[in-house]
């Protein structure tokens, strides 16, 4: 497969790289593709330089497959164009999740609704896909009506300029400001921008791209996503009542048993999802999984995931290997 990373001098691109390599993904050609102000940078890929071009070049090399990582008006403007030259774009910008004639996929959970004719593919936000897959295999079983949700997400999310801060700030020093406040000792009640309902986008993304995903807009969904000074992975505290009685150890049991979920539920033994150790990894680790004292039917659980691996370029690249695996996209 021809396979073109749009944005591939960012975080995401170059953890892309580093996913495609790890999962030896069948590349016959590979189009590393950035802004005009990258072109001509060199990037290894397999022992191998590859040097970045511009985005007309790379459409008009028509990849099989674009993996965008580029922002959403860069996704609006250019996803159409590639998929005009028969390429298949997987877009991990927020332009498309929430277009009606556009499919939001994670593969464990709804790849079996791709075909051929989808020529842009969405991939969800970091916090919505780590969330789903472990909410996605218990509400088959046990019928989520609602969840509340907490989210306590690494500044990786923001990219590399929010790092720059956070190691500025901790080392004294003057840093170019990302974030309103400082973010070295502190907790950002602010992931995004506000919306008129006083929720940020972030928060709302969790509610419409978890209803989307799902396929059941009948969940009741609220979220508060707070912004804090870990580079590891995004941690998520969820409560989630369901419509049906449970079993604590049958939810357990669904879990251990999911594909990509890990459960690391051993308190007693002080063993528990944390984002330090989930760096690097492209499982989804859930924990802390208890009943809610104050609802029979409210369970809560703890769910951790490095953002930028199947919250973002592993899920991507894992769409893609759908893709090949059902022969669902055509080469170029």
């Amino acid at each position: 497969m021809k396979i073109a990373i749009v944005g591939a001098t960012g975080m995401v691109g170059e953890i892309m790289l580093k996913v495609l390599e790890e999962r030896n993904f069948p590349i016959s050609k590979l189009f590393l593709v950035a802004s005009e102000r990258s072109v001509g940078k060199k990037f290894s890929f397999k022992g191998i330089l590859h040097e970045v071009i511009g985005l007309e070049t790379a459409v008009n090399s028509r990849p099989d497959i674009a993996l965008f990582s580029a922002g959403g008006d860069i996704s609006l403007t250019w996803a159409p164009k590639f998929a005009e030259v028969g390429t298949t774009v997987i877009d991990n910008s927020s332009a498309w999740r929430m277009d009606g004639s556009k499919k939001l996929i994670v593969p464990e959970i709804n790849g079996k609704e791709l075909t051929k004719e989808d020529k842009i593919i969405a991939n969800p936000n970091c916090s919505t896909i780590q969330m789903v897959m472990a909410l996605a295999p218990i509400h088959s079983e046990f019928e989520i009506k609602r969840i509340i949700i907490s989210t306590y997400q690494s500044i990786t999310g923001t990219g590399v300029k929010a790092v720059q801060q956070l190691d500025k700030e901790a080392k004294g020093e003057q840093a170019q400001a990302v974030y309103p406040y400082q973010i070295h000792k502190n907790a950002l009640p602010h992931c995004d921008v506000f919306l008129e309902n006083d929720y940020t986008k972030e928060e709302m993304k969790l509610v419409h791209e978890t209803h989307k995903i799902l396929n059941d807009k009948s969940i009741g969904i609220t979220a508060t996503a707070v912004r804090i000074p870990v580079v590891g992975g995004h941690s998520e505290s969820v409560n989630i009542e369901f419509e049906k009685e449970f079993d604590v150890n049958k939810i357990r049991e669904i879990l251990q048993k999911t594909s990509g979920v890990e459960v690391q539920d051993d308190p007693k033994n002080q063993i528990y999802p944390m984002p330090i150790k989930a760096e690097g990894n492209d499982a989804v680790f859930v924990g802390r999984i208890r009943r809610d004292t104050s609802h029979s039917k409210a369970l809560n659980m703890w769910i951790v995931a490095d953002n930028l691996r199947k919250g973002a370029a592993t899920n991507t690249v894992q769409i893609a290997e759908y893709l090949i695996a059902n022969q669902l996209v055509s080469k170029n």
